[in-house]
């Protein structure tokens, strides 16, 4: 995922483009305005236009606040979050993130430039800890049984960069983290009693921060609507941004980024967190866990 192609950028869609493509088309579409009509403000043709909406190419400022007065966005606060997408969405496709600097990252390279600008996440998961929530040695000992590094040596870059991603939980404006957990998360022994128990730790100190909510779905809840898949609900800052739905499979990453996909998912977490114990009695059960280790 993170080549250096010199032509990358040019005809590539990124979920990043596309979801700022996404808006300026929401945006022109609730005005009844043709792309014909985008592409008078712009001075360009219609077929740039259409690569636009279709996140097809890398977009400059000036033509993001052309579209955005043709549009009637006059709020600096929403068109500073379309610069900003913008700007991380060219870097992506230049390989500028920070997260590039990091190899063993490429695989989550899209996820996790979108989590630095996202304002919240909700997180469903039944195998594994959010990578934003992971101790070292709980990430080295998740690097270790996957098996995908023959030389174990080369696992640090990759705990580094995991660790590296925790400083959006903190700052003058952290990340909002909604985790919705299975039980059996919590039961797993990765890396043996002692790496559980420090990350089960962690865990409960990271919950306690304001901007961190964790709830726990524990066997005796029964069936719910979300057995046998974990994902990710990315929301932005924008008035009517749609927020973008990721899952990993084992051999791919999938993005959602449809209005019924988003609100379906989300009914699903609402759902899931009605099912799960509340965020008091998450936090006995995982103290009573880290007593039983």
């Amino acid at each position: 995922m993170g080549g250096t192609n010199p032509d990358r950028g040019k005809s590539v869609s990124t979920v990043l483009g596309r979801r700022l493509s996404g808006e300026l088309l929401r945006m022109r579409e609730q005005l009844g305005l043709k792309q014909a009509d985008g592409a008078k403000a712009l001075t360009a043709s219609v077929a740039k236009v259409a690569k636009i909406e279709r996140g097809l190419v890398p977009m400059r400022d000036p033509d993001i606040r052309a579209l955005c007065h043709l549009y009637g966005e006059r709020d600096e606060a929403v068109i500073g979050r379309l610069l900003e997408l913008a700007a991380v969405d060219r870097d992506r496709r230049k390989a500028k993130g920070w997260w590039d600097y990091y190899a063993d990252l490429r695989s989550l390279v899209e996820y996790v430039a979108l989590e630095d600008i996202a304002t919240q996440i909700r997180a469903w998961e039944i195998t594994v800890l959010p990578g934003v929530l992971q101790t070292p040695d709980y990430a080295r000992a998740l690097a270790l049984g996957s098996g995908a590094w023959p030389d174990p040596a080369k696992i640090e870059p990759f705990v580094e960069a995991r660790m590296a991603r925790k400083a959006r939980l903190l700052g003058e404006r952290p990340l909002e983290l909604w985790v919705v957990l299975h039980e059996g998360v919590l039961r797993q022994t990765v890396g043996g009693g002692d790496v559980m128990k420090e990350q089960l730790s962690h865990l409960l100190d990271m919950s306690k921060r304001s901007n961190v909510k964790l709830q726990v779905v524990p066997y005796s809840a029964g069936a719910h609507p979300a057995m046998g898949i974990a994902f990710n609900i990315i929301s932005f800052a924008e008035v009517g941004a749609l927020d973008v739905v990721h899952m990993d499979t084992a051999s791919s990453a999938v993005w959602l980024e449809g209005e019924s996909d988003a609100k379906r998912h989300g009914q699903f977490f609402e759902r899931l967190a009605q099912q799960a114990l509340s965020q008091r009695d998450s936090h006995t059960l995982i103290s009573a866990i880290i007593e039983e280790l």
